[in-house]
């Protein structure tokens, strides 16, 4: 039998079953549990109504602004035209390259987080999906990854735009701040995250969009919404 930690124990001990816990409560009961050293992550994950009246069942890929951030530390990437490199280097984006760059990608030498595309590229870039699609690196317009505005995408990225896309069981899941951002804070990026994603259900499903919402640390166990 596998052995659990007092630390774990301890947590189940707090879980509460039974008891519909509210936003607010659920955010407390993490960041009090939250013990570890380090600075975890405060995650969300949802099951949404994927099943439309119809057509094809319903998948959801957009991108999210946190009004506080994310947290989450992103190493961005930026391939542009040779005329465009001095401005990607201003805007704060850990690497800048032209060909150099889509060199390195298809080498699979890929040593960042996001990558930022300016439309002019694509071309260039669009070979090499097999390689960036799997890793979830593909520049896209949706996800404000594909632009001539680099500075603002740059910036976008670095304050909290997270990518939120579902699985095909309708499960989508993303962070919504760190262990050390205040209650408050965190409490208005979950509702700004919630409201963000009812926005997004098409008039071709019945019923609501979101069917369970569940909250969770890095090393903290789920809590499970029952009210806002």
């Amino acid at each position: 039998m596998k052995k659990r930690s007092k630390r774990y124990k301890s947590l189940l001990n707090s879980k509460m079953k039974e008891k519909k816990l509210k936003a607010n409560e659920v955010i407390d009961l993490i960041k009090k549990n939250s013990n570890s050293k380090f600075d975890e992550s405060i995650d969300i994950s949802l099951r949404i109504n994927i099943k439309q009246s119809k057509g094809g069942d319903f998948s959801l890929r957009t991108v999210v602004k946190l009004p506080n951030g994310s947290g989450k530390k992103e190493k961005i990437a930026v391939l542009c035209d040779p005329d465009k490199i001095e401005e990607a280097k201003k805007s704060g984006a850990d690497i800048v390259g032209s060909d150099d760059l889509i060199e390195k990608v298809a080498s699979g030498k890929i040593n960042f987080t996001k990558l930022i595309c300016t439309p002019s590229m694509m071309g260039k870039v669009g070979k090499h999906g097999k390689i960036l699609g799997p890793k979830g690196l593909m520049p896209n317009p949706k996800l404000g990854t594909v632009s001539n505005d680099i500075t603002k995408a740059v910036n976008d990225l670095k304050t909290g735009l997270v990518e939120i896309r579902n699985d095909k069981d309708g499960n989508l899941a993303s962070t919504i701040g760190r262990k050390s951002f205040s209650a408050d804070k965190l409490l208005e990026n979950f509702n700004y995250f919630i409201e963000s994603i009812k926005k997004e259900k098409p008039d071709t499903i019945k019923g609501e969009l979101i069917k369970n919402i569940f909250l969770t640390s890095t090393m903290g166990i789920s809590y499970k919404i029952g009210a806002k």
